[in-house]
């Protein structure tokens, strides 16, 4: 049987799509919409070039945790429709008054997205509204365990602290979300690790292995993006230097991103 060719537009020999497997970007994308006002916003970027690459113009795209809208700003500009779940009132409004006059297809749910009965609720209205059964890609930005709260609901996955509890509430969400991910389909997660009590939890890895235990899929890539000019240690980098010689560890400027295709 032949292989589907992802690549399909242009002259590849003038295609920005990177397809390395070390990301080293010098500076945020702040073009459009964009705007670096949220703790642990994505960098524009990194959706950017997956979105291009695994997808074509009307593909819909479905995001687990919407954040500050980076990724749904990038559907905008590659002409994708965008499925997205959150649980901050406060961003979702903030990011539907940017989005009055867009042309693409796009709806933002106020949901938990462990939650199974709700999740599928939601899906049920957004299949309707991006007029498809399946998503054709589904990208992940979740918090990092409890590093940075974003809100005060008991549902926040930024609200908990131990590892194997918010593992598993990863799994749930992911479960959720793959079951509309047609078959053959791709989709990434991006992570990073955590430093707790005085060590480094490998949180990323944590991650990847409870994909590949609990579904049927297979690695793509697995790609390290520095974290350049991170909104938590802008105009401050020299007292995180000394910091770190003072004591015994090193600064996070890493982010994983990890890509799986879909074979169930």
């Amino acid at each position: 049987m032949m292989k589907t060719k992802l690549f399909t537009n242009g002259d590849w020999h003038t295609s920005d799509i990177n397809v390395d497997s070390l990301w080293i970007i010098d500076k945020r994308d702040s073009s459009g919409k964009h705007e670096n006002n949220y703790h642990g916003n994505f960098v524009p970027q990194i959706p950017y070039q997956l979105i291009k690459r695994y997808t074509k113009e009307g593909d819909a795209v479905l995001e687990l945790f919407t954040g500050s809208g980076t990724t749904l700003y990038e559907c905008e500009k590659l002409v994708r429709n965008y499925i997205g779940f959150d649980i901050n009132d406060e961003m979702i409004n903030y990011i539907n008054q940017k989005m009055v006059d867009t042309k693409i297809k796009y709806i933002i749910h106020n949901c938990d997205v462990t939650n199974e009965e709700k999740f599928n609720l939601c899906m049920g209205q957004s299949k309707r509204f991006v007029e498809s059964e399946q998503v054709d890609f589904l990208i992940a930005h979740p918090p990092y365990m409890d590093i940075v709260k974003f809100t005060e609901k008991e549902e926040d996955l930024s609200h908990i602290a131990k590892l194997d509890l918010f593992i598993d509430k990863i799994r749930q969400a992911m479960e959720n979300g793959l079951t509309y991910l047609a078959k053959g389909k791709y989709f990434a997660i991006v992570i990073g690790d955590v430093y707790k009590n005085s060590e480094v939890v490998p949180l990323g890895f944590y991650v990847m292995d409870a994909i590949k235990r609990n579904f049927k899929c297979k690695m793509k890539g697995i790609i390290v993006k520095n974290i350049e000019g991170n909104r938590g240690k802008l105009g401050a980098q020299g007292i995180w230097k000394y910091r770190a010689l003072n004591s015994d560890y090193f600064l996070f400027k890493h982010e994983y991103i990890f890509v799986f295709k879909k074979e169930f």
